[in-house]
């Protein structure tokens, strides 16, 4: 069984002194948009959410270089020998889907060049029924930029620093960003996306940034504060995305007690659940 019923969802989370989504364009300091509101790409939030599922144990497709379960050099290695290639493109769908979790979440497009087989040369393009917005901060944020040096160099004669001993760290001093989601049982009944599969994101939400620290990320600088679950009960839902995501209103003027409220005349109406 697919999914039953349309869901809409928003997740509401804190950075303090972390770096959330550097952007390699700008030195890597911490992505804003023109308004100076934080930014945090919907491809670095599926890539938290896939690194979990992997914890899991659940098969992924798109796993990163330095977090790999298998010996795959890269996508199309993974792909074609995992994936019979000798089936037709709907049993290739159907296989991928049913092997991979983010293929059947979030879609797909297996793109090859076909010199060596002509019918290589045919993409397939697999549309996900879990679609996840950017998050955005609230109101703009602050980023604070340090310059560092390393105790040691990592070339030269020793004598003295090299120009790698000097560095930059920047960070966001404070911000509360909301992203917002969906999932749609007319995509998920074409892959295999199950009430089984939603309600592992469900659980995986709250607690999307434990064990993802790094120098940019100390522990707990990164915390989810609610996620608001919209269970409809109907597959073309009670309301629009747009209407839903709406009702949310956030007041963020009080960094350690943030007041969540809703438009109560929208249904349906949102489990909240508490960030771990």
């Amino acid at each position: 069984m697919s999914l039953s019923n349309k869901i809409d969802f928003a997740v509401v989370f804190k950075v303090k002194n972390a770096n959330p989504n550097g952007d390699p364009l700008s030195g890597n300091r911490p992505r804003i948009n023109y308004d100076s509101l934080g930014e945090v790409t919907d491809v670095c939030l599926k890539r938290k959410i896939r690194n979990h599922l992997m914890e899991r144990g659940v098969d992924i497709f798109v796993q990163s270089d330095d977090n790999k379960k298998d010996d795959y050099k890269n996508l199309s290695e993974r792909y074609k020998k995992e994936i019979p290639q000798s089936v037709s493109k709907k049993e290739k769908t159907e296989k991928a889907c049913a092997k991979w979790f983010d293929v059947r979440a979030f879609g797909q497009v297996f793109a090859y060049d076909g010199k060596n087989d002509e019918a290589d040369a045919v993409s397939i393009g697999i549309r996900g029924p879990v679609s996840i917005q950017s998050a955005f901060s609230c109101q703009p944020v602050d980023i604070t930029s340090i310059q560092i040096t390393k105790s040691a160099s990592s070339t030269g004669d020793g004598n003295k620093k090299s120009s790698d001993t000097m560095g930059m760290k920047h960070r966001v001093d404070r911000g509360v960003y909301v992203f917002f989601g969906s999932m749609n049982p007319q995509l998920a009944a074409k892959t295999g996306f199950s009430d089984q599969d939603a309600q592992v994101i469900k659980e995986i939400l709250p607690k999307l940034f434990e064990n993802d620290a790094s120098s940019a990320r100390p522990e707990g600088s990164m915390a989810v504060e609610k996620v608001i679950w919209w269970q409809h009960k109907c597959p073309s839902g009670q309301a629009s995305s747009a209407r839903i995501h709406k009702s949310l209103e956030l007041d963020t003027t009080d960094f350690d007690n943030i007041k969540i409220s809703l438009d109560n005349s929208i249904e349906p109406m949102p489990e909240m659940i508490s960030g771990y």
